[in-house]
């Protein structure tokens, strides 16, 4: 009943994390597009100041994506559960990045040794398959309460 909790709790953040993302990809998407004239010094601040933003936003964007699959992997029945071994994912990772797909020792041993990946990336994702863990979890109640 505990991870249910925390799976519930965590939920919530990713909704509000996207919701926060998307408002802020949107608007500063917006900004990029404006050009504000001025002499050379404004027009070069801006040009950093512009390049800066758009890294951001493509940092926002890349985490937004991560949000998304963890959302669609609750839907699924496979949020909190790694992709490689088939294990629970802990809920205190979960808790410090609640979009991971591996546990802590996969993704360690997939960030020492890139080739680990592949030899141990058993799985399809057009046959991802439920174990029943948390089946309990109710996603759309989740939704609901937060007014989705």
């Amino acid at each position: 009943m505990a991870r249910k909790d925390a799976l519930l709790k965590i939920t919530k953040t990713l909704l509000g994390r996207r919701n926060e993302l998307r408002k802020r990809l949107g608007v500063e998407l917006n900004d990029l597009g404006t050009v504000a004239g001025g002499d050379v010094a404004d027009a070069a601040f801006g040009a950093s100041g512009g390049e800066m933003a758009s890294q951001l936003a493509q940092l926002e964007s890349r985490e937004l994506a991560q949000i998304e699959l963890a959302l669609a992997r609750l839907k699924q029945g496979r949020y909190g559960v790694c992709d490689l071994c088939e294990k629970r994912i802990p809920v205190a990772r979960l808790n410090a990045v609640p979009y991971s797909v591996m546990c802590v020792p996969c993704q360690g041993q997939a960030e020492r040794d890139g080739d680990w990946l592949e030899s141990h990336a058993h799985f399809s994702w057009g046959d991802v398959k439920d174990p029943g863990h948390d089946r309990d979890l109710d996603f759309a109640a989740v939704q609901a309460e937060l007014g989705q």
